[in-house]
Parts: structure tokens; sequence; C-alpha cells
């Protein structure tokens, strides 16, 4: 009987749990949005910061922008897990992750750009240059954010799911090949074949040719032959057969 309570007990905190969650998220983005307000009103010497000393306005200024900081990265996980929780009854789990890895990645970009703001760090050329280290290195990686891009469309697309047996067909995979979908990861959808696993990437996934295994064909068969039981040649009347020479 303790038992069962116990269980009930717990049931019942992840509820209020399961409920709370999206006040926790609001409450983070409000903190977020007063936070990088007064910080930008401090370093100013405006609103109710006007008339304080320089220095004091400014270590304010950079606590609050640290503070924006942290309640905005607190923030942006709490949004994606939420979003995340709400998608994935409706459109499945790969559907629900690329959402909550989309929101977080705005959300990280968003706020790392705001804060060096709040912080007067020259945000336009630090874009610049962040915008040619990514073309140098999307150029030398290009391989592998191909395969990773064909990775997030295979799970947006979802041709195919983990656990089918599917026929791919590709000049690259050297002709038709044939298995069952053990896995799609972010840069290789892994096939077990005849019980040895193979790893393809997805960039030739992505441009081969999917289908179900067609069912095998059955074989023509061959018309029968019937043979004289007599003669033993095949078809045809039955052939007189020559008598065995006697004693005259």
């Amino acid at each position: 009987m303790q038992n069962g309570r116990q269980i009930d007990l717990s049931t019942q905190v992840e509820r209020v749990k399961h409920k709370t969650r999206p006040w926790k998220s609001i409450i983070f983005l409000l903190l977020t949005i007063a936070s990088a307000v007064l910080s930008r009103q401090a370093r100013n010497d405006s609103g109710p910061f006007s008339g304080t000393n320089q220095t004091t306005a400014h270590l304010i200024s950079a606590g609050l922008a640290v503070a924006f900081l942290v309640f905005g990265s607190i923030a942006t996980y709490s949004l994606a897990g939420k979003v995340r929780e709400l998608i994935q009854p409706r459109a499945g789990t790969a559907h629900a992750a690329v959402a909550g890895y989309a929101i977080l990645i705005v959300g990280a970009f968003t706020t790392l750009v705001i804060t060096l703001e709040l912080f007067a760090v020259p945000v336009g050329q630090l874009v610049l240059g962040g915008a040619l280290t990514t073309v140098f290195v999307g150029i030398a990686a290009q391989q592998a954010l191909g395969n990773v891009f064909a990775g997030l469309v295979l799970l947006v697309a979802r041709p195919f799911q983990v656990g089918q047996a599917v026929r791919l067909q590709a000049g690259a995979l050297g002709g038709t090949l044939d298995g069952i979908v053990a896995d799609i990861g972010i840069t290789y959808v892994r096939f077990d074949i005849d019980g040895s696993v193979m790893s393809i990437p997805n960039s030739q996934v992505l441009n081969a040719v999917v289908g179900p295994i067609p069912p095998d064909s059955e074989d023509a068969e061959d018309p029968e032959v019937t043979a004289d039981g007599k003669s033993g040649a095949p078809g045809g009347p039955e052939q007189p057969q020559p008598r065995p020479a006697g004693p005259a």
C-alpha cells in the first residue's frame, strides 16, 4: 500500500513539473528581455540609471549583459525542449528533433549577437570575419557538410524508416543494393545486408533511387518432357523395339 502511494505521489510530481515547464520558459524569456533593456539603459545612463557614476553604470551594464546571456541560454534550451515535446506526437521523432535543433541554433546565435551588442563589441566586423571563415570552412569540408544537409533532408522527407527493407539503385553504389535500414545518422545511413552492417554516406543515399524490394519473380518453368517407357526416346509415339537375336 505504501509503495502504491509513493508511485501515485511521484506521478503527481511529474505531472506538476510537466505543467510548469511552459511557465518556466516564459519566465526566463521575460527575464532575458528585461536584462537586455536594463543593460542598454545602464550603458546609456538613461532610465533608472540616470545620474549614476559612469564606472558603476558600466559595471551594472556588464552584469546585466551576463545575466542576459544566462537567461537567454536557459530560455532557448527550455523552449526547444517544449517545442520538441509538442511536435513529437503529431509529426514524429525525426521532425521534432529537427525543429528542436533549429530553435537551439537560432536562439543561440541571437543570444550571442545581442550579448556582444550589450558589451559594445563591433558585431559587424565579427560577422564579416565569420562569413569569410565560414566560406573557407565550407569549401574545405564540402563533402562532410553535404552529408550533414543530406541527412537533414532524409529526416524531413522520410523516404524510408528504420527497420524497413528498401532497395537503393545508383551508379555510385555499383548498381542495386538491397538491405534493411538499421540507422539514419547525421552523416551515414546504416544498412543491414545479409547480417553485415554497411554505412553509406547520406549524399549517395539521397541521390539514389529508393523503393521497396520487389517480390522475387517466379522463374518460367520448362515444359515437361515425357519419355517413352520402353525406348527411352523423348516424346512421340511408342517406337517398336528390335527383337533380341536367338537360336535359329
